[in-house]
């Protein structure tokens, strides 16, 4: 009984798994994909899903600073469409504003290499939004 993190970008999708007790998020992994082409993220997830016991997807839903939805959150908010179709699984968006910044800024603090950083950016963002929405949860 897990929660699994999404934070959906351009070109990745950012993993970030919950441990049993639904209370500490840490990041997964991250996935790649071409354009809008879900399919392959999919193939993925099913995997991850099945293998996990996730009960709950929580999507990153990147708002604009001034509260307002634009392309990004529009494209996520058709992702959790498309996770819905094909899991019976709750998906919840999060309001995810800055997380890659503030992955960025953990990243930079630890003093890890910009190579590096690209590589695990995007899990740690979707490790905040899960925290965010355990944090909710547990309130």
């Amino acid at each position: 009984m897990r929660c699994l993190g999404l934070d959906l970008g351009t070109k990745t999708l950012g993993l970030a798994m919950s441990d049993k007790m639904n209370m500490i998020a840490s990041p997964y992994k991250t996935l790649r994909y071409d354009g809008e082409d879900y399919n392959l993220l999919f193939k993925e997830l099913d995997t991850i899903i099945s293998n996990n016991q996730i009960t709950d997807l929580v999507l990153g839903l990147p708002k604009n600073m001034n509260n307002s939805l634009g392309f990004a959150a529009e494209r996520s908010m058709k992702f959790k469409e498309a996770l819905e179709n094909r899991y019976e699984l709750p998906v919840t968006l999060i309001d995810e504003r800055l997380s890659t910044v503030e992955a960025t800024n953990y990243l930079l603090e630890a003093d890890m290499s910009r190579k590096k950083r690209k590589e695990v950016v995007d899990g740690v963002a979707a490790s905040i939004i899960l925290d965010t929405y355990l944090k909710m949860k547990g309130e």
